[in-house]
């Protein structure tokens, strides 16, 4: 089947696309630059040049294609203070590809988050976000407006990914507390540390989004969470040993402070099941778990400009 990608060269479209490839698929990848380019054909895909915004462009390749993988999503805008703005880009996108897929029957696979999903208890598949104006509230519309287009004639499925998504090479939430770490002089979590995070690596979202695309029912939700939930305070305390810094608790009303807009999403009690995922599309994870993988050389690392 040929593929079209978008947010191909990212963090997980950059596994995504060689494990297509591997599976016997082609890949047309969407690229915001001549450098994404570059690293797409060099992959083996090939590359059309726009962003989320060329709608016309999104249109065209994915009328021309056997299937739509939409990871792309404006990080920078969102992480700057717009989510509102990040998420309507994504809808006004979502739509353009689903009116090109509909009525055909085949895959669109869309890449959404667990974070917010059910906060205090573990989430399945068969929960929807609160519709109360929250970040998963935006993104969570955009993702029931995917799986509506069951109903037009599109075999629509949606991934909700960790809120980290590990391995080597990762500048994500884990780096960052990694940073702050550093820069704190301790390791720290919110309150008592025990609300948890769904884990999954790199690699293995990487191919649950191509068995989605492959298989996926119409319809479906699939959660890419290998590991149903981690608590915050072994996160830290694996960070603080690895450091040599000590981990310690910070108080709610200090979490601000010590970890600016990241303490937001750090008190978060978050944990997921993949259970039924793994029984509708066959997935078992099989790299490392997010503290064997956090226990690794590449988290800790100090490029030499940096010091």
């Amino acid at each position: 089947m040929r593929f079209f990608v978008t947010g191909a060269s990212g963090w997980i479209g950059s596994a995504l696309v060689p494990d297509l490839l591997t599976a016997g698929h082609q890949v047309v990848g969407l690229a915001r630059s001549d450098a994404s380019a570059a690293a797409l054909t060099g992959a083996g895909a090939e590359a059309v040049r726009g962003d989320l915004d060329d709608l016309d462009v999104l249109r065209a390749t994915a009328a021309a294609s056997d299937g739509v993988i939409h990871l792309a999503f404006k990080h920078d805008l969102a992480f700057g203070g717009d989510f509102e703005g990040a998420g309507a880009a994504d809808r006004r996108a979502v739509d353009a590809l689903g009116e090109a897929l509909a009525g055909t029957g085949r895959p669109f696979v869309l890449a959404s988050g667990l974070a917010g999903l059910a906060p205090g208890r573990v989430a399945t598949e068969r929960d929807m976000p609160p519709a109360d104006g929250s970040a998963a509230a935006i993104r969570g519309a955009t993702a029931e407006a995917v799986l509506a287009l069951a109903s037009r004639g599109v075999r629509s499925s949606v991934v909700r990914l960790s809120p980290t998504c590990h391995g080597a090479g990762d500048n994500g939430f884990m780096a960052m507390l990694v940073a702050t770490a550093r820069a704190k002089g301790v390791s720290g979590y919110i309150g008592d540390g025990a609300n948890r995070w769904p884990a999954v690596h790199r690699l293995d979202a990487a191919r649950l989004f191509r068995l989605a695309a492959e298989k996926a029912p119409a319809g479906s939700v699939l959660h890419g969470a290998a590991e149903e939930g981690i608590a915050l305070r072994d996160i830290a305390e694996v960070i603080g040993r690895r450091l040599g810094v000590p981990t310690v608790s910070v108080a709610p009303e200090d979490a601000v402070g010590h970890f600016t807009w990241m303490s937001h999403f750090l008190g978060v009690d978050a944990a997921a099941s993949s259970t039924l995922t793994r029984e509708l599309v066959g997935w078992e994870p099989v790299h490392p778990g997010l503290l064997a993988d956090l226990d690794q050389e590449h988290y800790f690392q100090v490029s030499a400009d940096a010091g």
